[in-house]
């Protein structure tokens, strides 16, 4: 759709330019438990690199999901008045299942036809053997094996399948479309933090 300049971007720019920037940036936010957690697994201090140790996701997926914090959820419609936190967020993002679960279980548990989301199968977190892209009830295999192609695959299925972005995730996938890809740059609306968090990282 978009040639093979936009389609690698994500991939090309998120490891070397957009990961350690969102790590610093986040570390200057009010500290919340689910923070910090999410800091720890993206950015694990040198003296805790102990195999054992189940941090949550792997690095690249929790920096993708420090992007949450960053551009916090907004809450639209009327029926979800208030905020929504980051970590509600996470679970229209990513959903963890342990290997050997049932997929078609999991999809039978489904009742409304939510926009696309990962289901990671593995035996922890941050160990993950297969990534799914779950839309309309339906479990596609990611070719990728790594969180971050599979976070690609997954912002792609939205064009791909001409899906909306998920209400509370709005904002951030509107950031990586913009900021990340460089798709319709200036063409779309955009809330203003979304235009404040990448003049920050890209200044």
């Amino acid at each position: 759709m978009f040639g093979e300049g936009v389609s690698d971007k994500f991939l090309e720019r998120w490891p070397g330019t957009f990961k350690k920037k969102i790590i610093q940036q986040c570390r200057k936010l009010p500290n919340i438990g689910e923070l910090e957690e999410l800091l720890l697994a993206a950015d694990p201090p040198l003296d805790r690199i102990d195999v054992e140790d189940d941090l949550g996701w792997d690095s690249d997926l929790s920096s993708v999901l420090l992007l949450s914090h960053l551009i916090p959820p907004s809450a639209q419609g009327r029926k979800r008045p208030g905020k929504v936190s980051a970590s509600q967020a996470e679970k229209h993002l990513v959903i963890f299942k342990k290997t050997g679960t049932s997929i078609q279980e999991h999809i039978d548990t489904i009742t409304t036809s939510a926009q696309p989301y990962l289901l990671a199968v593995g035996v922890r977190k941050d160990v993950v053997h297969q990534f799914f892209i779950i839309l309309d009830r339906s479990a596609i295999p990611c070719r990728s094996t790594s969180s971050l192609g599979a976070f690609d695959e997954l912002f792609k299925a939205h064009f791909v399948f001409g899906t909306s972005y998920n209400s509370m995730l709005h904002n951030m996938y509107m950031f990586i479309q913009t900021t990340v890809y460089n798709i319709d740059v200036g063409k779309v609306k955009e809330s203003p933090r979304v235009a404040e968090v990448r003049a920050r990282l890209l200044n």
